[in-house]
């Protein structure tokens, strides 16, 4: 049976210092890394850990998940059986912070110690667990060997698709196939932590007015799009100007295109359908007064929609939630059609890796054609909810074509009735050598009008 690992289990203090030490720190990450490999997301495991604990555990659990595939590959390596999975997971987490261990320059939010330091802390975490004590040395010396021996360590790996690229054969397979001249550029992109981009409610404030008080706090931030503002470091949530007054919302700049492209107008029925955590839906709202349904199958992440809307100012009569199936009318359509519709459909999630960096682990080949069927199914069954003249927009936070242009095709043939409309279609991510401003998650977007 799959569980998850909780901070009791790994004898973590229920309260930290504001700095904790690192060896308590490696525990953690551990626990979060072992939770994904046993099938469990990073998200739900690092809810478990402390709240004093959680920002240097998120900060290091991140860092190991984009580079999983290199320090497995090398843990193998040094360990020919290992005694446990939570070992593996420690020497992992703590391979991945010797990578960059010394480094004066690192990109934001990668944690960089002292080889010595890592290595110190690192037995010291394994002494203070009944389940390591025993491996304290074969951990030591793991960890001391990579340092002697790094350079042959590392060639050795060099050629396994895993340890190169930090993502599963199966996944660097399928993007050269689809990207043949920019596969490595998407990988690449999916280990660069992504930056802070923020889209400012403008019925409560204007996009010059947070940039300000931004400012006044000592943060610096550039406009992108329509209503964003990238932040040129990251910063929680929480303590930015205006969070509680509902200012502004934290969404990707490639996630803001959605509610531009549906273009909704005042007097509008609109179905934002899979709507949580209603990112888009307060977009909507934001941009004109309508009649809006907000529709998810789960209704716990529903809640989450209400709160955020709430924060906003953005509930009113007008406003609907409903918790079921996209593709089980019967269960939430009263039969009126809607002038627009946004398509937000469960994928892979494969273009947003760099901020959920998890989500490469925990995917699995057979993945992509599933939620292509699933996507199928949403999309058909909300087409008959359309009006005539009305338009529906298809969105996937995916890179792959499954999930993106062949999908588009697919529904366009299957429906006559269905008109493509300018849209950007594939979003690929973009990291490499570009500016905060410049930088996006993968995203795919289809427009299709129903003929009157």
């Amino acid at each position: 049976m799959i569980h998850m690992v909780s901070p009791a289990s790994l004898d973590v203090p229920e309260s930290q210092p504001a700095r904790p030490a690192l060896s308590v720190v490696l525990l953690a990450a551990a626990g979060a890394v072992r939770a994904v490999m046993e099938g469990r997301s990073l998200t739900e495991a690092l809810a478990a850990v402390p709240a004093p604990l959680r920002p240097a555990t998120q900060a290091v659990s991140f860092h190991a998940m984009r580079q999983l595939g290199w320090a497995s590959a090398i843990g193998s390596g040094l360990v020919q059986r290992s005694p446990a999975t939570q070992f593996d997971a420690l020497l992992n987490v703590s391979l991945s912070l010797l990578k960059v261990a010394g480094e004066v320059e690192a990109l934001p939010g990668m944690p960089v110690y002292a080889p010595h330091t890592v290595v110190n802390q690192a037995v010291t975490a394994a002494a203070s667990q009944r389940s390591l004590t025993a491996y304290k040395g074969l951990l030591n010396a793991c960890l001391r060997r990579f340092l002697r021996e790094r350079d042959a360590i590392e060639a050795a790996v060099a050629d396994l698709p895993e340890a190169r690229w930090n993502h599963p054969r199966w996944w660097v397979e399928r993007l050269r196939q689809a990207y043949p001249d920019q596969w490595q550029d998407i990988l690449t992109a999916a280990s660069v932590p992504a930056p802070l981009t923020v889209r400012v409610n403008t019925r409560r404030a204007s996009r010059d007015q947070v940039r300000d008080a931004f400012q006044a706090a000592g943060v610096e931030a550039q406009p992108v799009g329509q209503a964003g503002l990238v932040l040129a470091e990251a910063r929680p949530v929480t303590q930015l100007p205006g969070f509680a007054e509902g200012w502004w919302s934290v969404q990707d700049a490639a996630a803001q295109q959605a509610a531009v492209l549906l273009a909704v107008r005042a007097g509008e029925r609109v179905l934002d359908a899979c709507a949580a955590p209603g990112g888009k839906t307060a977009h909507l709202l934001e941009n004109a007064d309508v009649e809006l349904l907000a529709l998810d199958s789960d209704a716990g992440r529903l809640t989450r929609v209400g709160q955020n809307l709430d924060r906003l100012g953005l509930r009113s009569d007008r406003v609907a939630l409903a918790a079921a199936d996209a593709a089980d009318l019967d269960a939430w359509w009263d039969g009126r059609p809607f002038d627009a519709v946004l398509a937000d459909v469960p994928c892979t999630a494969s273009g947003i890796v760099r901020r959920h960096p998890d989500i490469r682990w925990l995917r699995r080949a057979p993945d992509v054609a599933r939620t292509a069927a699933l996507q199928a199914r949403i999309v058909d069954a909300l087409w008959r909810t359309v009006a005539p003249g009305g338009r529906l927009l298809y969105v996937t936070c995916s890179v792959f074509p499954e999930e993106g242009e062949r999908q588009a095709q697919a529904f366009a043939r299957r429906h006559a009735d269905a008109q493509r409309q300018d849209a950007p279609g594939q979003l690929l991510p973009v990291a490499v050598g570009a500016t905060p401003q410049a930088q996006h998650d993968g995203f795919f977007y289809a427009l299709f009008a129903k003929q009157s």
